[in-house]
């Protein structure tokens, strides 16, 4: 066994490696960027170097700086996560001929599974179920079509080289499939500076199913059921689960035993996945192997009590694996949620800077400890006070929860989201709570475009309807009133002006759009033995419906904990708000209000408050997110037209076009190429 490995990752999957080779009495080093320097994994090691600047390819990609970090420092092996340098065939083997081992495939595994045409021919040898298709690049858009004509629209157009949604196009007509087929060449030339193109037949209300596999130096290869990946958004995860509960044992096994049939062909020796496409009708085709260890590969874990990690590490130093396909598991069911820096009400643009709060929930299951089991758990590579740069992916943790059932496991991780406080930036959280309330979800009856089809504006706050709003209404009056007594209780008041209780209570909701909601509140406290001593109760009518409310939070907690008539619950209250410092904003199951607390009176002479007009913004083109301005397309006098290009946002591994609104003359220019932007900043303006 190895005494020390190198870990050429950053973020959650480092810290996720360092956990289980602490476990295994392992030292660890790790490599970071400057943009790393006071990040987790860094911290966590028990050594660490700096390898350049922020850029990924001045930093996380230098394969040979990683090779020498690792032979300074006496590492006898380097695990390198995923992305970055994990299916990078060149670099596997360069760590091999140095006299160090990879801990993942070898490098002959990799190259097989990375070109996508390959991969499909080498499946079919295997004799595994593949898509009907034409394997061969296809030299020209006109033949492009003549082949999509032969295997029936609709079509997928793919880049044999292409990945994370590029060189993707879904045809279903003759001129879509001509437009699609440059499209693609185009994009996987200047993405992967390779533009070969494959056609294959779409496969309608698809599933992504994948199959874990695990597989010795010694020959032995076993699988270990599959995960549900069908919930995406642009081709990207956002909810995984563990098991699937569309295909039949029947379904799992074939998928099983044709991902290890596939896994043998290439003489697969670590943990890797094999992603099906999977029909309405359980035909089931293979889509690539990926050859790592992949982001969702906790809620395998969760329900074999495999530590994937370990066995990549004992396999990597040669060890038999010592688990046999009828010894698996399949325990419970898993859900894993990624959290990530974006904004979904504001089209998820990445959100960078720093982490002024960060509240995982309580957990009672770790990374690398696989015999805790049905609890929470929180992968991550950030702490509260650090920095989320702009450089790289916008994944900052993972949620992982483990319950006997599904329906368990969705209530369960929705608890978990109510109590997952991040502030200073915005995250995906309030989107992964709706997608886990939506009916339809719940049923477990969805495809890959779930998301497309139920939010295909985009996702925003009105979306998100609250199983009970009275609740949020009466939680807001329950706060509000607990800190008037709490203030009530000041010494020093004049006399005459001294903070008074009232029983009834208007609770004002405030829209987005400037309007008011007006909600009357009646408010009583408990009386005698049924006062918790320890905390509060009181009862809240709003609307008739009457809300028993007890919690030991103390007031100035982002998450109260407490029960709804005798139900536990937790939500999440904000004070102080940037553009309100009166107002509070209450968040539970995905849904919020922003709202004052006030007296009838009081709100009586709110309503006849003037609504501020927001500033008229049309002639400024604002960056809507942090980034950096890469490109500017016009100029100081420039005449442009609606939906015209001007400028290139680059962030979080994303670019982010800026497109003309309306026509207009270029005033000045605010921003140069190359500057860091914040949110908001006037990047041009346009002449009035």
């Amino acid at each position: 066994m190895f005494t020390k490995i190198l870990i050429a990752n950053r973020g959650e999957i480092a810290c996720r490696v360092i956990a289980t080779a602490k476990r295994m009495g392992i030292q660890t080093v790790a490599v970071y960027s400057e943009a790393d320097a006071n990040a987790r994994h860094v911290e966590l090691a028990d050594e660490a170097y700096l390898l350049g600047p922020a850029a990924s390819k001045a930093s996380y990609l230098l394969a040979d700086k990683i090779i020498d970090v690792a032979k300074a420092s006496g590492a006898q092996a380097i695990h390198p996560g995923y992305g970055f340098l994990s299916e990078n065939e060149s670099f596997a083997k360069r760590v091999e001929e140095e006299g160090l081992v990879f801990i993942g495939p070898k490098h002959q595994a990799i190259a097989a599974m990375g070109d996508k045409i390959a991969s499909k021919n080498l499946a079919q040898k295997a004799q595994v179920n593949t898509i009907p298709g034409h394997n061969e690049a296809i030299p020209s858009a006109a033949e492009a079509v003549e082949i999509a004509k032969r295997i029936g629209f609709p079509v997928m157009i793919k880049a044999s080289a292409g990945g994370g949604g590029k060189g993707l196009r879904v045809a279903y007509s003759e001129a879509e499939a001509l437009e699609g087929f440059t499209a693609c060449q185009n994009e996987a030339r200047n993405s992967f500076g390779d533009d070969r193109i494959f056609i294959e037949k779409f496969i309608e209300d698809p599933r992504h199913i994948e199959i874990q596999v695990l597989g010795d130096s010694h020959g032995h290869l076993i699988y270990l059921n599959e995960r549900e990946c069908s919930i995406q958004r642009r081709h990207q995860k956002v909810i995984e689960e563990a098991p699937s509960s569309f295909i039949t044992e029947k379904t799992r096994a074939a998928m099983g035993e044709q991902a290890v049939a596939l896994a043998k062909a290439v003489q697969y020796q670590s943990a890797g996945t094999v992603e099906f496409v999977v029909g309405r009708d359980q035909g089931f085709y293979f889509l690539e192997m990926n050859t790592r260890l992949q982001v969702e590969h906790p809620v395998t874990e969760a329900i074999t009590g495999v530590d994937l990690v370990e066995w990549m590490i004992r396999i990597a130093a040669g060890e038999r694996l010592s688990i046999e396909q009828s010894q698996v598991k399949k325990e419970g069911w898993a859900f894993e949620c990624r959290i990530n820096a974006e904004d979904p009400f504001r089209q998820f643009l990445p959100s960078t800077g720093r982490l002024v709060r960060f509240e995982p929930p309580k957990t009672s299951m770790r990374a690398a400890h696989p015999d805790e089991r049905l609890g929470v758990r929180v992968d991550t590579g950030v702490e509260e006070g650090g920095e989320i740069p702009v450089y790289y992916d916008s994944m900052i943790a993972k949620l992982i929860v483990h319950a006997p059932d599904r329906l368990s496991a969705i209530e369960k991780m929705r608890e978990a989201l109510n109590a997952f406080a991040i502030r200073g930036i915005h995250t995906n959280i309030p989107f992964q709570a709706a997608l886990l309330a939506h009916p339809q979800f719940i049923a477990g009856d969805f495809n890959t475009g779930f998301i497309a089809e139920h939010f295909p504006t985009g996702f925003k706050s009105e979306m998100v309807k609250h199983p009970d709003p009275g609740f949020l209404i009466a939680l807001a009056a329950f706060v509000q009133r607990k800190t008037r007594e709490r203030a009530k209780g000041m010494s020093g008041q004049l006399s005459g002006y001294d903070i008074q209780h009232d029983s009834e209570l208007t609770v004002v909701e405030l829209l987005g759009s400037g309007e008011t909601v007006h909600h009357a509140v009646k408010y009583s406290d408990l009386p005698g033995q049924n006062q918790d001593p320890q905390g509060v109760e009181s009862v809240i009518e709003v609307s008739a419906q009457k809300y028993d409310i007890q919690s030991h939070s103390n007031l100035n907690d982002i998450v109260i904990e407490g029960t709804l008539n005798g139900k536990p619950f937790v939500a999440q209250v904000d004070r102080n708000l940037p553009k309100n410092p009166m107002a509070i904003q209450i968040s539970h199951a995905g849904a919020r209000i922003v709202c004052l607390v006030l007296s009838n009176r009081t709100a009586e002479l709110y309503r006849l408050m003037p609504i501020k007009a927001p500033p008229d913004l049309s002639k400024f083109l604002i960056s809507p997110m942090p980034g950096l301005l890469t490109q500017v397309h016009v100029s100081a006098g420039q005449k442009v037209l609606a939906g015209e290009k001007l400028a290139v946002i680059e962030a979080m591994k994303m670019e982010n076009v800026l497109l003309a609104s309306a026509d207009g003359v270029v005033k000045s220019l605010n921003a140069k190429v190359g500057e860091s932007l914040s949110v908001d900043q006037v990047i041009l303006e346009f002449h009035g």
